[in-house]
């Protein structure tokens, strides 16, 4: 990993090796977001890169992540690039749409990681004497299959979806019950703002470092013994990206703290039926959500269009429901400098899009539709101090995550092209779903 490091630094210009190198405890490590529009220049854009440098590049998350972990990650690539010609936007949509920023002088002892971030692939990884955390990890997916071209046949996330419908099925019907906060994805019982704009159901994803969320659903321990084994086998899929040491060793913190976790669903369990989890403990926090089309033409969530959010946390007491404690907090805790909660949810009013019929393919979303506009960009949301998941390596060896908020961005929302022609990928059919308001990313 160190080896890898340092070939992609000596493949790079003066200039480019001063663009992608930032201290260990750089603000900058809060720059990562999911959406295809560039919000924060951290790093280097690989697509501008020849090719020695994007293979150097890739080289690196290689040998950082377990093989699995590696297909999975760079199937997201694949995955955006096949989207990008579909809908006809390889300038926005593509391969190498990514930022790559390093963190520190890669060093067997001292600190260092690295990120790689753009749409629908988020990795952020830190080492510390050799100890990991390979965290936050966004993950998603429109569609989640390629079904034309050299990479036909990859899919994704169809391990953690049928893992999660199989939790519940294993569960009694009073925990079904009790684990479902809300029967629909955008359900009238909803507080304002539960839906948001661009993540959707998902807490946890970009700038929503140290942000409260209180625990919901059934607590894991209360479960029968199959719906635990259930859950942990969920849960390894998410940490399936840690190489198989770094892994066993994550499994086994989480393991300890199966007393404290809970699970929550929203939306149905049928096989067809769009859903969010989340497996939420002191140590960690899981999330998968179904989403509404961006690029394609879908307006209620489907299930060929998913987003995935691992972030991890201090062994602090986690909350009861409803309580509205359960807080993550990190380095700056121990400065008495207390957590920041995120900009509260901002919801979208008089959303009055027609219903998606059930079994609708969907269409490439042309230019100058809804596609083209974005509503809240993630980047105006304030970015609260650097979060929990870089707060230790595996083992609990302090990781040092620099305070305050990312500077302004450089990056400006990409342009679009002439209208997508139709989507290659089979859709799945699927009833309607209420409304919820628009996304971007």
């Amino acid at each position: 990993m160190v080896a890898a490091a340092r070939e992609l630094l000596a493949a790079l210009d003066d200039d480019g090796r001063k663009r992608i190198a930032h201290d260990v405890d750089d603000v900058e490590w809060q720059t990562w977001a999911n959406p295809e529009f560039l919000q924060f220049d951290t790093g280097l854009r690989l697509e501008f890169q020849p090719a020695e440098v994007r293979e150097k590049a890739l080289a690196l998350v290689r040998a950082s992540l377990s093989p699995e972990g590696y297909e999975l990650a760079h199937g997201m690539m694949l995955v955006n690039g096949f989207l990008g010609e579909v809908v006809d936007l390889p300038t926005v949509l593509n391969e190498f749409s990514y930022n790559i920023a390093l963190y520190g002088e890669p060093d067997p002892v001292a600190p260092w990681g690295w990120q790689l971030f753009g749409h629908h692939c988020a990795l952020n990884c830190l080492v510390v004497a050799g100890r990991m955390v390979l965290s936050p990890v966004f993950l998603g997916a429109e569609p989640n299959e390629i079904d034309a071209g050299p990479h036909a046949g990859l899919r994704a996330f169809d391990d953690r979806i049928a893992l999660g419908r199989q939790v519940m099925t294993a569960l009694p019907e009073a925990q079904r019950r009790q684990a479902t906060v809300y029967e629909q994805m955008v359900d009238p019982a909803m507080p304002p703002g539960r839906v948001h704009p661009g993540d959707e159901r998902l807490l946890a994803g970009a700038f929503q470092d140290n942000r409260v969320i209180p625990v919901e659903g059934v607590r894991v321990a209360d479960m029968p013994p199959a719906a635990r084994a259930l859950v942990l086998a969920l849960v390894e899929r998410f940490v399936l990206l840690l190489p198989r040491g770094p892994r066993a060793a994550r499994m086994r913190e989480i393991a300890e703290h199966l007393d404290d976790t809970w699970f929550s669903w929203i939306g149905g369990h049928a096989p067809g039926d769009v859903f969010y989890y989340r497996v939420q403990s002191p140590v960690v926090i899981a999330e998968l959500d179904h989403h509404c089309g961006v690029f394609l033409d879908n307006d209620t969530p489907q299930p060929f269009h998913v987003h995935t959010v691992l972030r991890t946390r201090t062994a602090t007491t986690t909350a009861g429901p409803g309580s509205g404690t359960g807080r993550r907090t990190d380095e700056h805790r121990a400065r008495d400098r207390p957590a920041h909660p995120a900009a509260p949810d901002r919801p979208r009013a008089g959303d009055r899009r027609r219903p998606q019929r059930a079994g609708r393919r969907p269409r490439a979303r042309p230019a100058g539709r809804r596609g083209a506009r974005r509503r809240t960009p993630h980047a105006a949301r304030r970015a609260p101090p650097a979060g929990q998941d870089h707060q230790r390596a595996h083992h609990g060896a302090p990781a040092p995550v620099g305070p305050g908020r990312p500077a302004a961005g450089r990056g400006a929302a990409a342009g679009r092209a002439r209208p997508g022609r139709r989507l290659l990928h089979r859709a799945v059919r699927h009833g309607d779903r209420p409304v919820p308001p628009r996304r971007s990313g």
